[in-house]
């Protein structure tokens, strides 16, 4: 069975190299669908809670949210990062608080200090299906994705493989010692 979220989006990009209109620097308004697969918890009869499907996805992906995503070898990029510099935001402003923590993988890195977020490649819907699925594995039981933005749409089905454990009162992921982080629970052995 599945349990199933949606997040919201704003984000700036463009199409490098692209022939047509999204070359143009533009924004758009992304909703992300991520369903989660696994039994049901008998404890709290459901797969997971969505809200806190929403809360481990958004800590991460919040980095993309009103941020300027470019890819790596856009010229843009450099001139950004000087006028950023220029204006002494680069390194954050006192207004940039929803930011979530850095990240580097291979597919994309955070800089949320300056509201950017660098891609090895374009910036796609299935650009950001591969990106959230890859920063999410292992904290999720990921089973799809499904990413609209604008009038493009792509979804990718994934084979769940994570036995993760779930406190039995409230349904969520135990950390490494077997604790619930929401409610307490701890796991007997």
């Amino acid at each position: 069975m599945r349990s199933i979220t949606t997040l919201e989006l704003q984000y700036a990009h463009r199409f490098y190299g692209f022939k047509g209109e999204a070359q143009y620097l533009h924004g758009h308004t992304g909703v992300l669908t991520i369903e989660v697969e696994d039994t049901v918890n008998m404890g709290v009869n459901m797969v997971f809670p969505c809200n806190e499907i929403q809360k481990t996805a958004w800590e991460v992906l919040k980095n993309f949210d009103h941020a300027l995503i470019l890819r790596q070898d856009d010229p843009l990029l450099p001139a950004v990062l000087d006028v950023y510099e220029k204006q002494g935001i680069k390194d954050g402003a006192p207004n940039n608080v929803m930011k979530g923590p850095a990240f580097k993988t291979e597919l994309a890195t955070a800089y949320p200090e300056c509201r950017l977020v660098v891609t090895k490649e374009t910036m796609t819907v299935e650009g950001m299906i591969k990106i959230v699925y890859d920063l999410l594995k292992d904290k999720l039981n990921i089973a799809k994705i499904t990413f609209t933005s604008g009038v493009n749409a792509a979804s990718s089905e994934f084979v769940t493989k994570n036995k993760i454990e779930r406190c039995p009162l409230c349904g969520i992921a135990l950390d490494e010692k077997g604790v619930c982080p929401k409610c307490g629970y701890k796991k007997t052995k």
